[in-house]
């Protein structure tokens, strides 16, 4: 037995009543969304603050950041509430979330100050990551901090270095207090005597290496002229298989390995 088919007419109006409640459903969905969007139940009524405040009291974040967001709790624009945050004074990053019905979550991470950068005087500064930032420097905990210095983009480098080559002078109650690479890519460390010690090019292996056979000879060669490793005003690592130093009453002399 053959299958009755709807007449033509039938099959019309059924066609036509689905694309009618189907934009019924669109229209419903288009009211409800404009009246979330103008709905005062849905603009934003609060900011969550967790994470670093150290810096920035979340009072003061939120009286700075508030003004400038837009939109409500559907919506404002994540990325830039998070730029916004961002461009607070320490603020490395932050992570943006919306908190259902009418808040915003925000997670930050603060810099955390591990050197100055630039020349003497200028008022950046390097975090723990290797990345300059700007910021008040009077709010810096510790104003002990080294100096360091190179050209743009490398200041992850300079720090690394930086790491390595500290240890090495703490056995000698000396540290470094500036580390500068020129744009030839030639190192010069600053102790906190004021003794400046050329330490010439190379990776960080071989800087390192240099600097390690130095340290560890410096005391036997001061000692030879009545002096202690304090008493260095300059020293030059450039030569192959040796070095020059400079004492304080003492004229340069070279070392061997």
């Amino acid at each position: 037995m053959g299958t009755l088919q709807q007449p033509f007419d039938a099959r019309l109006m059924n066609a036509t009543a689905s694309v009618l409640f189907a934009a019924c459903g669109v229209l419903l969905l288009a009211a409800l969304g404009w009246w979330a969007v103008r709905h005062q139940l849905f603009a934003i009524g609060g900011i969550t603050v967790t994470g670093d405040t150290a810096h920035n009291s979340v009072a003061m974040l939120r009286a700075n950041v508030a003004p400038r967001l837009a939109g409500n709790f559907f919506t404002v624009d994540l990325q830039r509430t998070r730029a916004v945050f961002e461009s607070v004074p320490w603020v490395r990053q932050a992570v943006v979330r919306r908190q259902f019905p009418n808040r915003l979550r925000v997670q930050l991470q603060e810099h955390v100050a591990v050197a100055f950068w630039g020349a003497e005087g200028e008022s950046r500064l390097v975090n723990s990551f290797g990345e300059v930032f700007e910021a008040n420097v009077g709010d810096v905990e510790h104003d002990d901090l080294p100096r360091l210095a190179g050209p743009d983009g490398q200041s992850a480098q300079v720090l690394a270095m930086y790491r390595a080559l500290e240890p090495l002078f703490e056995p000698l109650d000396l540290s470094v207090e500036q580390l500068v690479v020129s744009g030839r890519g030639s190192w010069t460390l600053t102790l906190d005597t004021g003794a400046v010690i050329e330490l010439g090019r190379g990776t960080t292996e071989e800087v390192h290496a240099r600097s390690q056979r130095f340290v560890q000879t410096l005391t036997q060669v001061t000692s030879k002229y009545g002096r202690r490793p304090e008493a260095l005003v300059s020293a030059d690592l450039r030569h192959a298989g040796g070095y020059a130093v400079k004492l304080r009453g003492v004229s340069t002399t070279s070392a061997g390995k």
